[in-house]
């Protein structure tokens, strides 16, 4: 309970005596390309193959002749939207960005970087977390974007090469009772998932406290606690949107 209390002390800290968003603004662009530009390259095999892995699997085990086969393409779209894309992402955000920010401000921590801006009188939290936090929240959701995009195609390539699916049956249960709220519920979740992997590694990272070995234990930390954040939100969301 006293890390929560300090964790919400911490958000309560980035808004005030903060400087002005337009100080800012080049640190988010710089963040912006470390927490997404820099992470498009995993997040495009992950998805990739995850969307192919789906429609194989959900194909081997659609037995029944009763079944049309337009319905291997219509679960990967419902999977990848609802899940796949929003939480697999996030995992694998949490152990790229997330990791980077907590070993970052670790880092800077230590070095008595954090210590050299309180002592000009510069709101620290604001200063070197906010930007992250910005720039996720920016990033991420074109991410969860490019990976349901990405898995819903490698679904395709693998479906068809594989011939358990025709490219009409494919495309036609992509379209078939296609719900648009599904689309939003990703961002939503994307948003929220974003929010809770950087402003955690975040957390961790400024309140390093030791040396080298203590910033290794604390970006380990964040991605600990940004997946168990991100799972408990996963289905708290589910619950109350769906």
């Amino acid at each position: 309970m006293k890390g929560i209390g300090r964790y919400f002390i911490f958000l309560g800290n980035l808004f005030i005596k903060r400087e002005p968003l337009k100080t800012y603004f080049k640190q988010i662009l710089d963040e912006c390309i470390k927490v997404g530009i820099d992470s498009i390259v995993i997040v495009t095999i992950v998805s990739t193959f995850i969307g192919a892995v789906t429609c194989i699997q959900t194909a081997y085990n659609l037995v029944s002749p009763l079944i049309p086969r337009y319905v291997i393409s219509l679960v990967v779209r419902d999977m990848t939207l609802l899940e796949l894309a929003p939480t697999i992402t996030a995992i694998v955000f949490a152990g790229k960005a997330g990791s980077n920010i907590a070993s970052e401000l670790g880092t800077m921590r230590i070095s008595e970087q954090v210590d050299a801006l309180e002592v000009m009188g510069i709101n620290s939290v604001s200063f070197l977390a906010l930007p992250k936090i910005i720039a996720s929240l920016i990033m991420y959701p074109l991410l969860v974007i490019l990976a349901g995009f990405l898995a819903i195609t490698g679904g395709y390539v693998a479906g068809t090469l594989a011939g358990v699916i025709t490219p009409e049956d494919y495309i036609y249960g992509i379209r078939a009772d296609f719900q648009e709220f599904n689309v939003v519920f990703a961002l939503i979740k994307s948003f929220v998932f974003a929010f809770l992997v950087s402003s955690i590694s975040s957390f961790k990272g400024y309140y390093t406290t030791g040396g080298a070995l203590e910033v290794g234990q604390s970006s380990t930390s964040a991605v600990t606690n940004s997946c168990i954040a991100i799972l408990v939100a996963d289905y708290l969301l589910a619950e109350l949107l769906l």
